[in-house]
């Protein structure tokens, strides 16, 4: 089994900034790319950022400049750091990270349980 968990979540204020954690934990053999969405009210879950395992970034246009992902290879955790946020921020962000099990050595994609980011004054 593997468990991911996500926090730094919260209210924040339009400008402000939070930064969300994502740990993995379990039977990891190695992990590959590991991934940040978010799902407003409504709205369908979309990709906001992704990191490979070597460390190559992508963006979603929306936050491309305000948001940096990262990763700490040693702890199996990423990071999302987000900044001059705007009220169309608000969404519940989830992890999503391509996991080599060590049992089977097949790649799975595991999910976390989500946080909750809200931007309003």
């Amino acid at each position: 089994q593997v468990q991911l968990v996500e926090s730094g979540g919260g209210l924040v204020q339009p400008g402000g900034s939070l930064r969300l954690s994502c740990a993995a934990s379990g039977n990891i053999f190695s992990i590959y790319a590991m991934d940040w969405y978010r799902q407003a009210p409504g709205k369908q879950r979309e990709l906001v950022a992704a990191i490979t395992s070597g460390g190559s970034t992508n963006y979603a246009d929306s936050v491309k400049g305000r948001f940096t992902i990262s990763r700490d290879n040693a702890k199996n955790t990423v990071y999302l750091q987000m900044n001059s946020l705007k009220p169309e921020d608000t969404a519940v962000y989830y992890c999503n990270a391509d996991v080599v099990v060590i049992t089977t050595k097949r790649t799975i994609g595991y999910w976390g349980q989500g946080t909750q980011v809200t931007v309003s004054s």
